[in-house]
């Protein structure tokens, strides 16, 4: 194998798991270890949207024409007041559909639900499970349409297992992040990609003690938590208080219809090689 690149937000881009020589690595950095002689290219940004994947990362992929690619993106879409499924689907759809055919072997990653990795209530988490099941639903076809390699990341025990994200909780720890890189190693085994040597489960930092994760919460956390508070809260609470609104007058159910007709209608759009996508998707918000 010659060439990895690796397509994404700031999951991929490695935060939350430094390198041994400063910055960030990563899970996508840790499968393509396992492929000594592969030469790795991460083109993946913090705050990356889909657009940003389908778009300027998509571009440098394909000039750098590598042999294997993952892509894992879409959670900073589902924190967007500009969200629109139809609009993602597309994106996702082209991205998938330019590295199918230019010969390279797509690893595809499905989204866990932000709202149980934050520990939301379930008024916050609601609406944003919505979200993500959405998109999930458009991975998940794609995966059906086209010869690529998918990751299940919502049903696996990282979601759970507080050891598996950083103090953030937005962002996979050391630990989360070798998870991610060994499933997306084992269900490309199973896809007929092995490599030489699984990545380690175990991380080799040592864990942050309580002491400096507060300091990192007094210095770098301090301007994290601002950042979010200016765009993330807001989203969170808009759509919040639109949902409460309908569960008292009874209809909540309809946003549940509603995104469920829209993600049917982008799921009929898609038609890779000449071949539809048979549409299926069941809203499934949290709590359900």
């Amino acid at each position: 194998m010659a060439r990895i690149a690796a397509l994404g937000d700031s999951i991929t881009f490695g935060m939350g798991d430094p390198a041994p020589v400063g910055g960030w690595r990563g899970w996508a950095a840790l499968l393509a270890a396992s492929y000594p002689s592969a030469e790795f290219r991460n083109f993946a940004a913090s705050g990356a949207l889909s657009g940003d994947v389908a778009g300027p990362q998509l571009h440098q992929a394909l000039a750098f024409r590598p042999a294997l690619t993952t892509v894992l993106v879409g959670v900073n879409d589902c924190l967007r007041g500009t969200f629109s499924i139809n609009t993602i689907g597309e994106r996702l759809h082209a991205t998938v559909d330019a590295l199918c055919a230019s010969g390279s072997r797509v690893v595809l990653a499905c989204l866990p639900e932000p709202g149980r990795m934050l520990g939301l209530p379930q008024a916050l988490a609601r609406p944003l499970a919505r979200r993500v099941h959405a998109i999930n639903a458009i991975i998940h076809a794609l995966t059906r349409g086209y010869s690529v390699t998918h990751v299940h990341l919502t049903s696996d025990e990282i979601v759970a297992d507080r050891r598996m994200w950083s103090i953030d909780r937005l962002h996979p720890s050391e630990r989360g992040h070798r998870w991610l890189a060994a499933m997306a190693y084992d269900a490309l085994a199973r896809d007929g990609w092995p490599g030489h040597v699984r990545p380690g489960l175990e991380p080799l930092n040592p864990v942050p003690s309580r002491r400096a994760q507060a300091w990192w919460m007094a210095t770098k956390g301090t301007q994290w938590l601002y950042a979010r508070s200016t765009d993330l809260v807001p989203q969170l609470m808009g759509l919040a208080a639109h949902e409460w609104r309908l569960m008292r007058r009874g209809l909540a159910s309809q946003l549940d219809l509603q995104m469920a007709a829209e993600v049917r209608a982008v799921l009929q759009a898609l038609t890779p090689h000449g071949k539809e996508i048979p549409p299926s998707f069941t809203a499934r918000p949290a709590g359900s």
